[in-house]
């Protein structure tokens, strides 16, 4: 069940930096619902982007994010208008050794994963750099560890995290940049998983608007600080180290 505001705000760090008009792809679900809500409470303007109508009050752009073009024009469209900052929570799976995984189905997870957050940065760019804007990147532990049967997951998330330390370095002193590293969250981004490949009824598995308040720390440090890179997951989550 999502959060009301007020229980959000009890959950967020004191904000110094005006967090403004900000992007969220996946926000329909799961973290980046989370991030959305978090956005708002900290009194920035939330604009969700997913393949899906939201079910809430806030802007929404309708766009698959494993179409480049369609995405690209979307994001641009809305960003003449202006944004502030971009986060990047739109992410998708289907597990299985490569041999089973169809084609088309990998390249989509790549597609949407990597591209989808490739085509929405940069086509919020001139905005971004214009408003000495943010964006935090959505990556995984598994971008950092490979594991069997994730050859398409592990291969997005290890290109979000070179492509968001490429991109820190090229946007240094024009926008700040943040890569986050969720571990296991209790979304359901599991529950059309074959049993085997859903965390165990003892995983502990982070809340995720806890990892949405650290989107929203990431978003409001003031002016000459920035938080560069952050892992946030449970005590006990196998993938990480």
């Amino acid at each position: 069940m999502r959060m009301t505001t007020e229980e959000m705000t009890r959950r967020l760090p004191e904000q110094q930096r005006p967090i403004g008009e900000v992007l969220v792809t996946g926000a329909a679900s799961g973290l980046g619902a989370a991030a959305a809500d978090a956005v708002y409470a900290a009194g920035g303007t939330p604009i969700i982007v997913d393949v899906v109508e939201p079910d809430t009050d806030y802007e929404s752009i309708v766009v698959d994010l494993g179409d480049t073009d369609a995405t690209s024009a979307a994001i641009r469209r809305r960003a003449e208008r202006g944004v502030d900052a971009v986060v990047t929570a739109a992410g998708i799976d289907v597990p299985g050794p490569l041999v089973d995984v169809d084609a088309d189905v990998w390249e989509r997870i790549v597609r949407v994963n990597l591209f989808g957050t490739v085509a929405v940065i940069r086509a919020a760019l001139p905005s971004l750099i214009e408003r000495r804007g943010r964006v935090v990147t959505v990556a995984s532990t598994l971008g950092h560890r490979g594991v069997s049967d994730a050859t398409a997951y592990c291969a997005s998330k290890f290109g979000v995290v070179g492509f968001t330390r490429a991109l820190t370095a090229e946007l240094k002193g024009l926008v700040g940049v943040t890569m986050l590293t969720p571990g296991g969250m209790q979304t359901s981004f599991f529950d059309e998983r074959d049993e085997k490949y859903k965390p165990g009824s003892d995983a502990q598995l982070c809340d995720p608007y806890d990892v949405a308040s650290a989107i929203v720390f990431a978003l409001s440090r003031p002016p000459g600080c920035e938080v560069k890179e952050l892992v946030i997951a449970g005590p006990t989550e196998t993938s990480w180290p």
